[in-house]
């Protein structure tokens, strides 16, 4: 019976699918951190209250980055590069979704809109993340090699999510429209992409697992049917606003992992 425990089970036992899986996690989380990194740097003078907390972001989503690299370290494993279409990030800014890197790279200040497209992007792509980690937390939190990592995780996941929620309410009485207008699109944007990197994952996965034709075809039928679920409404999860229980969630120094 397929279900999520036993697939990332299988990814887990097999050192070649533990490396990509890690290489594709880590590779995300860096590019993350240096995003948030380069955002604090050229925020805008009005919102200069807003850099500590986009810095805090950053410094954790680096940690993420090596957390999953101390987890390929611990297996005597090396990085495997990540095959374009399994590269999340690179994909939402191909299809507009957030802030350019070209951007970024600019010694130039970013403007409020800027700031306002950033966090609702983030908004979105944070409760995925959330999401991804209650499942993993679910199945593997107490798990010898990778349950503090995933817990660690899950627990800084949840702060971003909801310090996008916060400082999107913050911010709408005077930027309400733009927030939901970017909000939707980003929504829309991020369920395709999320469908066509988790087929190209999964097709990995199968090839060097060895799966079965069968069993590869169930598995991206399943993909397709949460892309239409998704589709249909779905989606409307990923927009919502709502004050958080965890105010200033991103208030004070990122949280270090010394035992990693």
């Amino acid at each position: 019976m397929l279900s999520a425990r036993s697939l990332f089970q299988e990814i887990v036992d097999s050192d070649e699918t533990f490396q990509l899986f890690c290489s594709i996690a880590a590779g995300g989380e860096t590019q993350g951190g240096w995003e948030n990194g380069r955002i604090a740097a050229l925020v805008p003078e009005s919102m200069r209250d807003l850099a500590p907390r986009i810095t805090r972001h950053g410094a954790d989503e680096d940690k993420h980055g090596r957390l999953f690299n101390a987890l390929l370290k611990k297996r005597q494993l090396d990085p495997v590069p990540v095959p374009p279409e399994t590269d999340y990030t690179m994909l939402l800014e191909q299809r507009g979704i957030g802030l350019a890197h070209e951007k970024l790279r600019r010694d130039q200040r970013l403007t409020e809109h800027d700031i306002v497209v950033y966090l609702s992007h983030s908004r979105v792509t944070e409760q995925r993340a959330a999401d991804q980690m209650d499942m993993l937390v679910k199945y593997f939190g107490d798990h010898p090699e990778l349950g503090k990592a995933i817990r660690m995780i899950s627990d800084d996941e949840e702060n971003h999510l909801a310090y996008c929620h916060e400082e999107l309410l913050r911010l709408a009485a005077g930027h309400g429209r733009t927030i939901q207008r970017v909000l939707r699109e980003s929504a829309l944007a991020e369920i395709r992409v999320y469908r066509d990197v988790s087929l190209a994952v999964m097709a990995h996965m199968g090839h060097l697992l060895r799966w079965p034709k069968a069993k590869s075809a169930a598995l991206a039928a399943g993909i397709h049917a949460m892309y239409a679920y998704e589709r249909l409404g779905g989606w409307r999860r990923m927009v919502d606003l709502r004050m958080p229980e965890r105010r200033g969630a991103l208030d004070g120094p990122a949280t270090t992992a010394p035992a990693f």
